[in-house]
Order: C-alpha cells, then sequence, then structure tokens
C-alpha cells in the first residue's frame, strides 16, 4: 500500500473518529439536559381563526405543517409536550397529550392556566401553533437562566415583551384565575403583577438576531409573505 493511500485512509478514519466522538457527545448533552428538565412544552392551538379560514397550525412553512415542525424541535428539548385545545378530534393524530379550557374563557391565558391546572405540571415553556420558526438554542438559553425563584420568563424583542414565547411556573395559577374571571386576561398587563425574569432584548438578537422566533401567522397576507401553502389534511 502507497504511503499516499494510507495516508488518506487514516485522515478519513480520524474524521470519522470525531464525527462519532461530537455525536455521542451531542446524545449525551441532549439526555442530560431533558433528564434535567423539569419543565414541559405547551403548543397553543385553540385560538379562534377570525382571519384565517383554516387551521394555521396545519398551514405548511417550507413544506411542513408549522404545528408537526415545532413538536419535532420541542421534543429535543422537553420531555412532554401538550397542546392547548378544544378540538382534541383534530389533534388526536399526533399522539400527545391535550389539554382544553377549563374556564369557558377563550383566550392565551386560559390556554395556559388550564395547562398549569394538571396535577403533574409544574412549568411550561408556551408557544403557539402558528409561530413557524421558533429558535431552539433560545429556548435552551431561557431554560438555563430560569429558576424557582421566578412566576415567568418573557423575552423583549423590538421594545415588546413576547408572552407567546415564554415560561410560566404553576405557583402563578390563582392570580391567573382571578384575572380571567375578572376579564383581564391581557398576558403583557398580567406580566406586571408578578414576578418576572426579562430576557434583554441584546441576549435575545445574540441567538436570534431578526427575532425569527417570534413571528406569527395572524392574516393570509402574513402566510403568503412566508412563503407557505394551506394543508388540508
Amino acid at each position: 500500500m502507497s504511503s499516499n493511500l494510507l495516508f488518506k485512509k487514516n485522515k478519513l478514519f480520524f474524521i470519522e473518529s470525531i464525527f462519532l466522538i461530537n455525536y455521542y457527545k451531542y446524545k449525551s448533552y441532549k439526555h442530560i439536559f431533558i433528564s434535567r428538565n423539569k419543565m414541559d412544552a405547551l403548543i397553543l392551538a385553540g385560538g379562534e381563526n377570525k382571519r384565517i379560514p383554516v387551521i394555521k397550525g396545519f398551514l405548511e412553512i417550507n413544506s411542513r405543517k408549522i404545528i408537526e415542525a415545532n413538536i419535532e424541535s420541542l421534543l429535543g428539548i422537553f420531555k412532554k409536550v401538550i397542546v392547548s385545545t378544544n378540538s382534541p378530534e383534530l389533534f388526536f393524530y399526533l399522539g400527545l397529550p391535550m389539554v382544553g379550557d377549563v374556564i369557558d374563557y377563550r383566550s392565551p391565558m386560559t390556554g395556559i392556566f388550564s395547562a398549569l391546572s394538571v396535577p403533574d405540571v409544574s412549568e411550561v415553556f408556551v408557544t403557539a401553533c402558528d409561530m413557524p420558526y421558533i429558535n431552539v438554542i433560545l429556548i435552551k438559553y431561557m431554560i438555563e437562566k430560569w429558576s424557582d425563584d421566578w412566576d415567568a420568563a418573557i423575552p423583549v424583542f423590538e421594545g415588546k415583551l413576547q408572552p407567546l414565547f415564554g415560561i410560566y411556573a404553576k405557583k402563578i395559577t390563582k392570580k391567573m384565575e382571578e384575572n380571567i374571571r375578572n376579564n383581564r386576561r391581557g398576558l403583557r398587563e398580567f406580566l406586571q403583577e408578578i414576578n418576572v425574569l426579562y430576557i434583554s432584548e441584546q441576549d435575545v438578537r445574540n441567538l436570534d438576531p431578526e427575532g425569527r422566533s417570534f413571528v406569527n401567522i395572524n392574516t393570509m397576507e402574513d402566510f403568503h409573505r412566508e412563503g407557505g401553502k394551506i394543508c388540508l389534511v
């Protein structure tokens, strides 16, 4: 065997070895991260589609249903992903636990409250079924900053709070229920009443420079701008 061929084979073996070492390091880190993370993920899918005539989570961006792509991303971080919906028959095929509104006032706050009311749920990371670009690196950063001292953790982008990309603790359920029953269902207003860890805009931009995590599809114009297509099944 020529020395040149031997060198190439040794080089290839070295590259493959480095790849396998890094792969198993990643798998090990991922397992450790999930096992230490007692938090669940919650996808809000119970909103009324007043401006889009189909279920927003079933819209396709980059040839994938938004909700299915988000579930795949979240299952890489959390042991459990819960779907908040009042139409479980539509989401049953996903094979995930679901929770409906326990108070008859439809709002994102009601969906969060209902999930936190489940006995074995202590804290949730919340996102929505119409947010196609959630950033797993930003989510992990928020989890790493999180502690039991806080009631919620919310990122700031373009000077605005982003409450549908946040962490909420079970201990806020009593206050949250009071607000819902008194018709104070705005999350941004609610955050002023609790102890919030704010993720600074600079920290957010370091991980998600354009704030794509906070893009949501509210209208058909939004949908077409993102190059999506409708999936009816």
